[in-house]
């Protein structure tokens, strides 16, 4: 390959991360439009983790790297709370609220983050921290009960509830764990996703209202570009572009995203951009960016010396 060209490979492979992982949720509410939550959910991870886990399985969990039972526990942890109870409640809320919102409140998982990881490391809260958690709480508020907002409160609630339990299992994963191979990490957590998503799915009369005559063409086209291109895709373009750019470079997917699915959804889902969406937004972003700019700020001026900060498995 061309010299000139592979430096190019992974800020490539960065674009296409913002653009894919912006576009599922826009991708979710065409899906969960004729395909209840979560057995839509469910399908989509059971199916890229397979696909995934054939490619990776016999050459990375195999023999030595097989995984121990200690490592399979924490990958259905993580699952839980990542793919149950994080995605799965962003599945069922965006039933009742547009995609760019969704997307707006997910945004403030990176604070969620910062303030989950101090409380359970009993570490001082900065003032950086202090105003990120104040700034995204407002910033949520706004979204929902801003100028203009018409918007259901159940269903803001249960993505905001998800974002927390992303947020949980983003941090317990830095320290749980896990097979070394990230791809065999995230087959992993999404085969055992997509079987608890399935089985509560169940539980909860979703086969019952199932009815695949009635699904549509576009909640099938939503569904396959989340499989195909939000789970596959960017899954691995993330791994590659996480192998070889900074941490800090690779943190702005957290406010690229939601921007992305703003405008996918105002484009192309014909969402309104109501006065407490752009207010609301521009107070979230501005948290993630103080949280996630701060903590690159202290690192600098910590110098050389300092421990970089885990990236996010």
């Amino acid at each position: 390959m061309d010299s000139g060209v592979r430096p190019l490979l992974p800020w490539l492979a960065l674009v296409t991360v913002w653009l894919l992982w912006g576009s599922t949720y826009l991708g979710i509410q065409l899906a969960v439009d004729t395909i209840p939550p979560l057995l839509m959910a469910g399908f989509r991870f059971l199916i890229a983790g397979a696909v995934l886990f054939a490619f990776v399985g016999p050459r990375h969990a195999r023999g030595a790297e097989r995984p121990t039972a200690p490592q399979l526990r924490s990958a259905l942890i993580v699952a839980a709370l990542l793919l149950v109870g994080g995605n799965g409640l962003l599945s069922i809320g965006e039933t009742e609220v547009d995609s760019g919102l969704a997307a707006l409140i997910v945004a403030t998982v990176p604070v969620w983050m910062v303030v989950i990881h101090a409380a359970v490391t009993r570490t001082r809260v900065t003032l950086a921290m202090g105003l990120g958690l104040l700034l995204g709480t407002v910033g949520v508020g706004l979204l929902v009960g801003g100028p203009g907002a018409q918007v259901d409160a159940g269903g803001a609630v249960l993505v905001l509830i998800g974002s927390l339990s992303w947020a949980t299992g983003s941090v317990y994963a830095r320290t749980a764990p896990l097979p070394k191979h990230p791809l065999v990490v995230a087959a992993l957590q999404m085969l055992i996703g997509g079987l608890l998503l399935i089985a509560i799915g169940a539980v909860a009369g979703e086969f019952g209202r199932l009815d695949p005559g009635a699904i549509s063409a576009a909640s099938i086209g939503g569904f396959l570009w989340l499989v195909v291109a939000g789970s596959m895709v960017a899954f691995t373009a993330y791994g590659y572009a996480n192998a070889h750019l900074p941490n800090d470079t690779m943190a702005t997917y957290a406010y690229v995203n939601p921007v992305v699915a703003v405008a996918l959804g105002a484009l192309l889902g014909d969402e309104r951009l109501s006065p407490n969406l752009l207010l609301g937004g521009a107070v979230i972003v501005s948290a993630v960016v103080l949280i996630v700019g701060g903590k690159a700020i202290a690192r600098r001026l910590a110098g050389p010396a300092a421990v970089p900060a885990p990236r996010r498995q």
